[in-house]
């Protein structure tokens, strides 16, 4: 039931349209000015020089008044940061960089105090009057100082026009309905407990109560003890054959039918070449991922300590007959549970997609460059933690020696990390939140664990959907698969009675450990890299997916929400007054001047 504020106009014929969201997205990690320079370097044209681009960065750091934090940290959990006003100042920064000729903004005085709110709706009406732009906003509870910025009102409740039309018009509107602001009140708050009506039904339980029963009660417009709803149906109707609405409508159809008007609706996107957005976005995510302790920093540290436990576990395990057992054992902890870790980086890949979220909405890039992007800025980080995690395990069980063994170890490591993190990412295309997504995604490492053909061998799991298709399209049953074949096979193990002929790790392989040995170790890590690119696949897929269907959705609800609305009676073309007029029952003069229309 909130009112929707035109706050800021200057040229109704826009071509590009910017979007500031309500909640301020930014990467904790980043400065003010990084933040800033990023965003240019990713939209403003490729044939700018770094010095042009340096000089918008510097003028819309002081369109908007940060002077004084753009070498502080936004701030995230862990780092403190900017205030509040700040963020929501830098936020209209972002989207301002390609000189937008309309900027939408939802409810940017959201959770801010009212100092900071006049700053932030100043800086508005700044850039509205400074930059020849249109702003329109919707606006929380503004104060007097706020409301009295304001170049155009439009106020509505539940999908109708109260009113439209100049700002300062809005309380002359409200006199001459009958319902005048009090001297002493602010407009807006005035107006909003005139045309909400979502507590009229509390509104009359009170009343029904024995306390406000004995209260006497104060009513002050025509309509002694009014509903809000009453009281907004009559002024919906007559606005509708007011002079203000007449106007609108003037205004127009004058508009409609000037000759040469072309108005494209297009989102202020980016003008950077695809290389160089790529280029951006890797160094930004890479960045962020450095300073981010809780995204790769503390998994890292808890893979080499989790590591060292299990070399000292596992310590020169040997070839003895229940070494086998032992070395299995060993892998399927290394390939289960190391892997399992990789879920912790979850809720940091839901504050970066939120991110790509916002910023995909406004055109700054595509969805295969933020794919491919955080891939290759994410895969330093893997590479230490899969090196590092399989140097230590690998040298202190002391597996099958050799250099190219040891590799391989690292890479199919590397590899089953990836493939983690990728179906987390498809995981977290689907959850609105990173708690919803740790749990979808332990429960789906789970389902992979058991069916990678360690606790239950390969051959015995049940035919229908376990082994056929999902271990096929397990990474971890691969990896799995190729981590055994590179330590087993050349080695030779004790026999279970003395005397007898050592075991061949290919034997250990097909009858202990249930691993075919009819493809190279080669092929197991191929398979791992296919899955790799499937999953990124099925991101892109889903994501493309999701943002053509969004659309036809809205359409939907649109409709139905139309549909729903002309079934109302002030909608319909009769009057919401009642045949018998009324007198007010007390005067404008009660409650020292605070007195309101409502009961």
């Amino acid at each position: 039931m909130r009112p929707f504020l035109l706050v800021f106009s200057h040229s109704l014929l826009t071509k590009k349209f910017a979007y500031v969201t309500q909640e301020d997205i930014l990467m904790g990690t980043l400065t003010v000015k990084e933040t800033i320079t990023y965003s240019a370097r990713l939209r403003l044209p490729g044939d700018l020089t770094k010095s042009e681009v340096n000089g918008i960065v510097e003028g819309t750091i002081m369109e908007m008044g940060l002077q004084d934090c753009a070498d502080k940290l936004i701030g995230n959990w862990h780092l403190r940061g900017i205030s509040g006003g700040e963020k929501k100042r830098l936020s209209i920064a972002l989207e301002i960089l390609t000189k937008p000729t309309l900027l939408f903004l939802d409810e940017p005085t959201s959770g801010l105090d009212s100092a900071s709110a006049f700053f932030v709706v100043q800086a508005l009406r700044s850039v509205a009057r400074d930059g020849r732009r249109t702003v329109v906003s919707s606006i929380h509870q503004p104060s007097s100082e706020v409301f009295a910025l304001f170049d155009d009102l439009f106020l509505l409740s539940g999908g109708e026009t109260v009113f439209f039309g100049e700002a300062k018009l809005a309380v002359e509107f409200f006199a001459e309905a009958g319902i005048p602001c009090p001297s002493r009140r602010n407009p807006s708050d005035h107006f909003l407990r005139c045309i909400n009506s979502d507590f009229d039904r509390i509104n009359a339980t009170l009343q029904g109560s024995q306390r406000l029963r004995d209260t006497k009660i104060m009513c002050t417009t025509s309509f002694p003890c009014s509903s809000t709803t009453q009281i907004k149906g009559m002024l919906v109707y007559k606005y509708k054959s007011s002079a203000y609405a007449a106007a609108a409508r003037t205004k127009i159809k004058e508009i409609s039918t000037m000759e040469g008007l072309e108005v494209e609706t297009k989102s202020a996107g980016s003008k950077a070449t695809w290389w160089k957005q790529l280029k951006t976005l890797t160094n930004r995510s890479f960045i962020n991922m450095c300073r981010d302790v809780g995204y790769y920093w503390l998994r890292i540290g808890v893979y080499i300590v989790v590591s060292i436990c299990v070399g000292t576990v596992f310590h020169d395990i040997g070839t003895s007959y229940h070494a086998m057992f032992a070395r299995g054992a060993c892998g399927g902890f290394i390939s289960g549970f190391m892997i399992f870790m990789s879920i912790g980086g979850f809720p940091s890949f839901i504050e970066e997609m939120k991110i790509f979220k916002r910023e995909r909405l406004n055109g700054h890039y595509g969805i295969a460059v933020f794919i491919l992007s955080n891939f290759l800025s994410s895969f330093p980080f893997l590479a230490v933690m899969s090196f590092s995690t399989a140097a230590i395990t690998y040298n202190m069980v002391k597996f099958h020696p050799g250099f190219y063994r040891q590799v391989y170890a690292c890479l199919d490591l590397l590899l089953s990390i990836a493939a983690v993190e990728s179906s987390m990412m498809v995981i977290a295309s689907f959850v609105p939140n990173f708690m919803m997504g740790i749990i979808i995604g332990a429960g789906f490492i789970g389902v992979m664990m058991m069916t990678a053909g360690f606790f239950r061998l390969l051959p015995e799991l049940p035919n229908i959907f376990w082994r056929y298709p999902v271990s096929y399209i397990n990474y971890m049953s691969w990896g799995l698969q190729g981590a055994y074949k590179n330590d087993m096979i050349g080695l030779e193990f004790d026999a279970e009675n003395e005397g007898e002929p050592k075991l061949p790790g290919e034997l250990v392989l097909t009858t202990v450990l249930g691993i075919s040995i009819d493809h190279s170790k080669w092929w197991d890590l191929a398979a791992v890299m296919l899955i790799i690119l499937v999953y990124r696949l099925l991101f892109f897929v889903i994501l493309k997916l999701k943002e053509r269907a969004k659309p036809m959705v809205r359409e939907i609800y649109t409709r139905r929400t139309l549909n729903h609305l002309k079934k109302r009676a002030s909608f319909r073309k009769t009057s919401p007054f009642p045949s018998k007029r009324h007198q007010p029952a007390y005067s404008l003069s009660s409650q020292e001047g605070l007195n309101s229309p409502l009961h």
